[in-house]
């Protein structure tokens, strides 16, 4: 068995689960990256095994290796419509969910649907299937995703009027991320694989610019990174998943400096996308009748701005700044302490405390790391 039907079969291995049908979307930064293709080639793959499975709308843009995959796999007809004065073709949802294959294929899931349709959406389309214990395989462009929308149009400067809920994504089983290089992408352009030829040169000066499609690529990578990261979540036990990352932002009342913390800290959490916590460790020597109103002001202002981007606050009144640092990492889990670089003069000093010594050594022990923030 190739790697391809390897594949194939595990995903038909999840569809002996009870309840609806199961889901895979294929991913993509941009149109022409072989979406399409891949779903065809395993329809041959599941077809030859003699799974039952049927097209429900395959949208190939012309595009003659796709095509060619479309030998010899069942069909179902597309419904005809009369709109506007044109005879225009939809997925017939009627007759797919009359029929009932074990497997469909549907593209374009982003797709507005003909006025008057049984659904706006083709992914509305797609959740009456699997409500109906029918498995989908679909495809969609990073773009087309509802959450990321406005960073897509400041990356290529157009808006995406069709769009699917986050949620669509969430509900999925696999995502698959369909992946290739900007020069790889751009090469497909100039060969006519993408686009007819008269198209090329409007397309390589707009949306097609090796800039433009590297952040693009990001964005899908982080999309599958997160369903995959929430698939684990759900299916493997806690016991046996890689270790979960939690950060902890120790501050003071040092308004710069604790400023950058929060916000360099709120950066990690969110590319690791991990909880994490702001620390404010109130010594004697700066109680409430001990430090300065505006000192006072402004610490309040930075744990709100915590507060704001997604951090839990944490104040606690303590002799000894590291010990209370070392409980509220153990008592949270923390697997980053993150704080801002001391004066030089400050930093050798603490260096050659014993309390900074005992952090050190129990960070080392527990597995902490610690980062100091320039």
């Amino acid at each position: 068995m190739t790697d391809k039907e390897q594949s194939v079969q595990h995903f038909l291995d999840l569809a002996n689960r009870a309840g609806r049908g199961k889901f895979k979307i294929y991913i993509g930064m941009s149109a022409g990256v072989g979406k399409t293709y891949r779903m065809l080639q395993e329809m041959q793959a599941m077809v030859r095994n003699g799974i039952n499975i049927q097209i429900g709308y395959i949208e190939t843009h012309g595009r003659a290796e796709t095509h060619a995959l479309l030998a010899g796999l069942p069909a179902i007809p597309r419904k005809q419509v009369f709109y506007k004065g044109k005879m225009l073709e939809e997925m017939d949802l009627t007759t797919i969910l009359l029929l009932s294959p074990h497997w469909v294929v549907v593209d374009e899931l982003a797709h507005s649907n003909i006025p008057g349709s049984k659904n706006e959406k083709r992914w509305q389309d797609v959740v009456d299937l699997l409500n109906a214990g029918i498995n989908v395989i679909s495809a969609i462009n990073i773009q087309h995703i509802e959450s990321i929308n406005q960073e897509v149009k400041a990356i290529t400067g157009v808006e995406v009027q069709e769009r699917v809920p986050d949620s669509i994504l969430q509900l999925a089983d696999e995502v698959v991320n369909i992946d290739l290089t900007a020069d790889e992408l751009i090469t497909r352009l100039k060969e006519g694989k993408i686009y007819d030829q008269s198209k090329v040169d409007m397309a390589l000066r707009n949306f097609f610019q090796a800039d433009k499609i590297l952040q693009l690529r990001e964005l899908a990578l982080k999309e599958v990174a997160t369903q995959v990261e929430r698939k684990v979540e759900i299916e493997v036990p806690r016991s046996q998943q890689m270790r979960h990352e939690s950060f902890l932002a120790c501050i003071s009342t040092n308004d710069e400096v604790a400023r950058k913390v929060i916000r360099k800290t709120a950066r990690l959490a969110a590319y690791y996308h991990a909880d994490w916590y702001v620390l404010y460790v109130q010594t004697p020597r700066e109680s409430a009748d001990k430090i300065a109103l505006a000192a006072q002001r402004h610490l309040i202002n930075n744990l709100k701005l915590a507060t704001e981007l997604g951090a839990e606050v944490i104040q606690e009144h303590h002799v000894k700044i590291s010990e209370a640092i070392i409980n509220t990492a153990m008592q949270k889990q923390v697997t980053t302490i993150c704080m801002g670089k001391p004066h030089i003069s400050l930093f050798r000093i603490i260096l050659r405390t014993n309390l900074f010594n005992q952090l050190l050594k129990t960070l080392s022990t527990n597995d902490i790391d610690l980062i100091i923030l320039s």
